[in-house]
Order: structure tokens, then C-alpha cells, then sequence
């Protein structure tokens, strides 16, 4: 099983109604499968700021953490993930392709 495997296998922990778990590590030159982003919506977000929100996303993830360098979250609700429908960009680090 790939770390990618694992880590949506970890999320479904969140119930989440849309779940998209993205590779980047091409932008970046710490090698294979170090850099994530990981957009959620769940209404288990609801009411609480983004450091809450990332704070339970890194509570499902915490067996999986010290194998990775870098994980961009994109935490919504529901109605906000209606209302924005899309999360932004990565940048591409230094050094990546």
C-alpha cells in the first residue's frame, strides 16, 4: 500500500463528503511521496477555526506524520466547500519541477 493509500485510508476517519488527496512531491526535490495536500470537507469541521480543524485532521494522521515533510490542508465545511468549490494552488517549491 503507497503512503497516498494510507493516508486517504486515515481520513475516512473524518466522514468527509469530499476527500481529495494529492501526491505534489514533483513540485518539490525532497524526493518521492514527502509532500501532500489534502482538501476535506466534513461537517465534523463545523464550528471550529482552522487551527481546530487541522488539529483533528493531525489527530486521524498522527501514525502516518513522521513519514512525510510537508502536508498542505485544506480544511471545509460543507457550505463553504459549496460556496468556494475549489482550494488553491500549491505553489512549487524551490528546487522542484
Amino acid at each position: 500500500m503507497s503512503k497516498l493509500d494510507v493516508l486517504q485510508a486515515a481520513l475516512a476517519d473524518l466522514q468527509a463528503q469530499h476527500l481529495e488527496v494529492l501526491d505534489e512531491s514533483h513540485l518539490h526535490s525532497r524526493g518521492l511521496e514527502t509532500h501532500y495536500k489534502a482538501v476535506i470537507v466534513s461537517e465534523q469541521f463545523a464550528g471550529l477555526n482552522p487551527v481546530k480543524r487541522h488539529q483533528k485532521v493531525y489527530a486521524v494522521l498522527a501514525d502516518f506524520m513522521p513519514q512525510v515533510h510537508a502536508l498542505a490542508l485544506h480544511t471545509y465545511t460543507p457550505q463553504e466547500w459549496q460556496e468556494q468549490g475549489v482550494a488553491p494552488a500549491s505553489p512549487t517549491c524551490r528546487g522542484g519541477h
